[in-house]
């Protein structure tokens, strides 16, 4: 099998080729391992789903990044998976009845865990939070980890050859099925091919005339790595009402901005920076400041000692925010792709997956390329 793609779910396919028995072989265009969206993503896994068919993908990656050493077989290297816990806070009467809505539908499905706080009840366990947080939704065993080393780690268990600076320029195709991709560096003959390229997924199955449901969204991540301020204990912080959150990380936080309306972007290897994003989720007078309902960065914003970096990455969302696990019609050609913002924390249950597709063994497939496509209800996670 080749997997196009060195990121986390090509990392996570090849691995899971090696566990159905499967030969796999890794291409990666940029010279680094895992060096494009999956190092600035927000490392973020939760069991607040409301899709059943993704809760059970989640579940199986967050029990493997807890016992990640026994999973994969491998010691080098460790993700950190911690439940530090998500808070989920807003401020208005209507999406605090919609917060107790989603929580009810995830308990239906067996989210466990997922409390309702109302805003005293939140500060008196969060004491960083503003008296305007009217209600929360929280859940203490979700958590980060580092998606890179999830990444490294799955390729060093999968024992794959991984070619970097080697891009996928088309496939061959004979009597309409795939017989081998052409790569930069030459071609390799093979009748299974994974399309693992993230925001470029759709770009590579075009060189074989698919068109995929998918389009990319640009997401930037604001690292500030000594914030003396930011408490480590905290729990990755996310206003419901801007998309505004924030997660303590190194000696800082990262701090990053959900945009509920966003037009689609151009794919691209490397998504150029918006030089305004950290006044947007930092300067107070923002709508969409974190200080709006952590006011500790007032403080952080008033001092101005603090540094920071500005990292672009890239979502590739589908019309259901449901990911694409199947074979496309070039027989031998498959993808998966598609996570809209959640392939992180359903890397390895979504690898999973499609070997388990590619086997032959599911009897349906929830994410298959000629489902019907129903937007998730607004004002869902």
């Amino acid at each position: 099998m080749v997997v196009i793609g060195a990121g986390v779910i090509g990392a996570a396919t090849a691995f899971a080729a090696r566990r159905a028995g499967i030969e796999p072989v890794v291409i990666e265009a940029r010279p680094a391992l895992a060096a494009a969206t999956t190092a600035v993503a927000t490392g973020a896994f939760r069991l607040q789903q409301n899709d059943p068919d993704e809760l059970v993908l989640v579940r199986e990656t967050v029990a493997a990044s807890h016992d990640f050493a026994a999973f994969t077989g491998q010691s080098t290297y460790d993700p950190g998976a911690r439940a530090c816990g998500l808070l989920l806070l807003t401020t208005d009467p209507d999406r605090a009845a919609v917060q107790r809505h989603v929580v009810a539908h995830q308990r239906s499905i067996g989210a466990d865990g997922v409390e309702i706080l109302h805003g005293d009840e939140a500060r008196r366990r969060f004491p960083y939070l503003s008296p305007d947080v009217l209600q929360a939704r929280f859940r203490a065993d979700d958590g980060v980890l580092d998606p890179r080393l999830l990444a490294l780690g799955l390729l060093a268990g999968s024992h794959a050859p991984v070619v970097t600076g080697c891009r996928a320029v088309g496939f061959d195709i004979v009597s309409g099925a795939l017989t081998g991709v052409r790569t930069s560096l030459g071609t390799i003959q093979t009748r299974c091919c994974v399309i693992a390229a993230g925001p470029v997924s759709g770009v590579v199955a075009g060189l074989a005339g698919v068109a995929l449901p998918i389009h990319v969204l640009r997401r930037h991540r604001v690292v500030m790595p000594d914030v003396p301020l930011v408490p480590a204990w905290a729990p990755l912080t996310y206003d419901e009402d801007t998309g505004a959150h924030w997660r303590a990380g190194l000696k800082g936080a990262y701090v990053l901005l959900s945009h509920q309306e966003q037009a689609p972007d151009e794919a691209v290897d490397d998504p150029a920076v918006d030089p305004t994003f950290p006044y947007q989720v930092l300067d107070p007078a923002s709508p969409t400041a974190v200080a709006r309902l952590s006011p500790f960065w007032r403080d952080v914003w008033r001092d101005g000692s603090a540094s920071w970096t500005v990292q672009c990455g890239m979502y590739t969302v589908t019309p259901d925010y449901r990911p694409l696990l199947d074979e496309t019609p070039v027989p031998g050609l498959y993808v998966n792709t598609g996570y809209s913002g959640h392939g992180v924390m359903t890397s390895i249950g979504g690898a999973r997956h499609l070997l388990d597709v590619i086997t032959g063994r599911p009897a349906e497939n929830p994410f298959a390329l000629d489902r019907q496509f129903v937007p998730p209800p607004a004002g869902t996670l």
